[in-house]
């Protein structure tokens, strides 16, 4: 079942979208999957490359997603926050889009859990409003918040229907 919220507030020219689903899927297996930023390119069609300067994640760490909006293309460099595995991260996003992405996985009884994605997010100058027209003209950061987080859920639960490699054969 797909439980779902999403809100927007506007507070000076920020908004905020929040998107909450369920996944047949433990928190720390959820975590592993959406944790990795070089997996975004298959949630989101604007993220078209991520750039990792090391694999290790942990507050302070940056790295840098190439978004594509009508084929203009922008760097947005990214720095994680808050890095508290499997629960918990919020990453600064700085450029024509700048935002907060806070993610929470909540475990829940029987091997499943509760993924949040919270954005507060303005698009800057004139890139950035020509992105957030561009996004607008597909339905907005809710759908596509929305689109992501289902497609995070569905590998999750894709990985948790995998057998494991130490699993008898």
């Amino acid at each position: 079942m797909v439980g779902g919220l999403v809100e927007r507030e506007h507070r000076s020219r920020m908004t905020r979208v929040r998107v909450a689903v369920r996944v047949d899927a433990p928190a720390e297996l959820v975590w592993r999957v959406v944790a990795d930023p070089r997996n975004l390119p298959h949630w989101d069609r604007h993220i078209v490359g991520v750039s990792l300067a090391s694999s290790r994640l942990a507050p302070g760490a940056t790295y840098v997603v190439t978004m594509a909006f009508m084929g203009v293309r922008a760097r947005v460099r990214c720095e994680v926050l808050d890095w508290e595995p499997p629960r918990r991260s919020r990453v600064r996003l700085n450029g024509v889009l700048e935002a907060t992405v806070t993610t929470e996985i909540e475990p829940r009884a029987g091997e499943r859990s509760t993924l949040r994605h919270e954005v507060d997010y303005e698009f800057r100058g004139p890139l950035g409003r020509f992105a957030g027209a561009s996004l607008g003209a597909v339905g907005g950061a809710q759908l596509a918040l929305r689109h992501g987080t289902l497609a995070q859920k569905r590998a999750a639960e894709e990985a948790a229907r995998r057998p494991t490699r130490s699993s008898p054969r």
